[in-house]
């Protein structure tokens, strides 16, 4: 079934790739960019909106009739050394939630991270690193998400929280595994594309309503 869906951050890896695999499954799709240049598509099914997350009034109207939120909001820059104080995901969200408590919007997808905790089933050196160099690294990012998650949990949305581990440039499979609301052994890489494909081919499936999901090849 053909939805109307808003999508936050889709010039990131995972929104672009969002964007494109829901409009080739014949969804019609609302694309918030800071930089419409960067978003270099056309399609019939395509609405780009410039607008910022942290400024409501960019886009809060544009809530209006959807069906769907995806947030995919990515910090730019945000590799292990170049991590800073941030409310990109927990305000951005905020204010997401806010739009479509205001037009009636329940459903809403947003990325997270695995390693905001230490999975008890992956290798041991994948649970190294995790606590004592991600964490560290990204300790501004992840305090953030998890301020976030925090939030999205105690909406009144549909939320479903992706928390991929290492994400790749992989082309799409289809093919991946994932957990909901338990830890995914072995999790450890995924491509953004088939992040945006679990969520797109998840759009109304009531299993994933309020959980978390990891996900990993």
């Amino acid at each position: 079934m053909a939805m109307k869906l808003f999508i936050a951050g889709a010039n990131g890896g995972i929104g672009r790739q969002a964007v494109e695999q829901a409009l080739q499954a014949g969804h019609q799709v609302t694309a918030l960019v800071r930089d419409p240049a960067k978003l270099a598509l056309t399609h019939p099914n395509l609405l780009i909106v410039k607008g910022d997350v942290l400024q409501p009034d960019t886009f809060a109207h544009q809530l209006q009739d959807q069906q769907a939120v995806i947030s995919a909001l990515g910090v730019s820059g945000s590799s292990l050394f170049g991590d800073k104080p941030t409310t990109l995901y927990s305000q951005g969200n905020a204010n997401l939630l806010k739009a479509m408590e205001q037009y009636d919007v329940k459903r809403i997808f947003c990325i997270s991270a695995s390693a905001l905790e230490v999975s008890p089933v992956n290798p041991w050196y994948a649970r190294l690193a995790a606590k004592y160099v991600i964490q560290k690294l990204l300790k501004h990012m992840y305090a953030d998400l998890r301020r976030m998650e925090n939030i999205i949990k105690a909406s009144g949305t549909e939320w479903t929280i992706i928390r991929p581990p290492q994400l790749t440039n992989e082309s799409l499979t289809g093919h991946y595994r994932t957990a909901m609301n338990v830890f995914l052994k072995d999790c450890l890489k995924i491509s953004r594309a088939n992040v945006a494909h679990f969520i797109v081919n998840n759009l109304t499936n009531k299993a994933t309503y309020r959980a978390t999901v990891e996900i990993a090849n």
